[in-house]
C-alpha cells in the first residue's frame, strides 16, 4: 500500500477536491453506485474505490496518526469497514465520496483517541488532527454549495489565505505531502514552507473561531 504525496501535478483551485485519477477527469466515477455495488457484495466495486482514492486517503490517515505503518493499518481497517457498512450508506444524506472519506477520517481519529500509538499527542498534534479532519471533509466534497455551514466557512477562509500558504496547506493536508516534498515541488526553502504552513493554519483557526 503506497501513501505519501500525490504525483507532481498542479493543485486544483480550492473549490475542487483533489482529482481521483486522470481517467476520472474524463469519465466521472459514480461513488454512490460503487458503494451500493459493495453493499450487494461486488468486490470489483471495492477495488475500484481503492484504486481511485487510496493515495489521498492514505494522506488523510497519515496526517492524523503521524506514523506510516499505523496509517496503513487505518486504511486497511477503513476499507474493511466500508465493505461491511456499505449497505448503511444513504445517498440522500450526502455524497458517496464524502462518506468514504468520513470512514477513513473517523478510523484514524479513533486510533489516536484509543491510544493505539505508542507516543502521546502534544497540543500541536491535537490541533493537526482537528485541522486534518476539517480539511479531509473539505477535500471530499465535490460541490462547495453543498457544504455544511462550518465547511463553508473553511472554504472562505482558505480563499482568504495568500496563494503560497494555501497551496502549502492543501499539499500537506489534502494530498499528504511531507514538508520536504512541498519544498521540492515549490522550489522553496524547507524553513519557509514550514513557516507558511504554521502561519496559514493559525490564520485558518482564527478565521474559523
Amino acid at each position: 500500500m503506497r501513501g505519501g504525496c500525490a504525483g507532481a501535478t498542479t493543485i486544483a483551485p480550492v473549490h475542487n477536491p483533489p482529482p481521483a485519477s486522470t481517467a476520472a477527469a474524463a469519465t466521472p466515477f459514480d461513488y454512490d453506485a460503487a458503494l451500493m455495488a459493495c453493499a450487494r457484495g461486488d468486490r470489483t466495486a471495492l477495488q475500484q474505490l481503492y484504486q481511485r482514492e487510496s493515495r489521498y486517503l492514505m494522506g488523510v490517515a497519515l496526517r492524523i496518526v503521524r506514523q506510516r505503518q499505523q496509517a496503513e493499518d487505518v486504511l486497511h481497517d477503513a476499507f474493511l469497514s466500508i465493505w461491511q457498512r456499505a449497505a448503511s450508506f444513504n445517498p440522500a444524506l450526502g455524497e458517496g465520496r464524502g462518506w468514504v472519506y468520513s470512514v477513513v477520517r473517523n478510523a484514524a481519529l479513533n486510533m489516536v483517541r484509543s491510544g493505539a500509538r505508542q507516543v502521546s499527542m502534544d497540543e500541536d498534534a491535537v490541533e493537526a488532527a482537528d485541522d486534518q479532519a476539517s480539511l479531509a471533509a473539505y477535500a471530499a466534497t465535490g460541490d462547495p454549495f453543498e457544504l455544511r455551514a462550518d465547511l463553508g466557512r473553511l472554504h472562505g477562509c482558505l480563499e482568504g489565505l495568500e496563494p503560497a500558504r494555501r497551496d502549502c496547506i492543501l499539499y500537506a493536508y489534502v494530498e499528504g505531502c511531507s514538508h520536504g516534498e512541498i519544498a521540492e515541488r515549490l522550489k522553496t526553502p524547507l524553513g519557509t514552507v514550514k513557516a507558511w504552513i504554521q502561519r496559514g493554519m493559525r490564520a485558518l483557526r482564527e478565521c474559523m473561531a
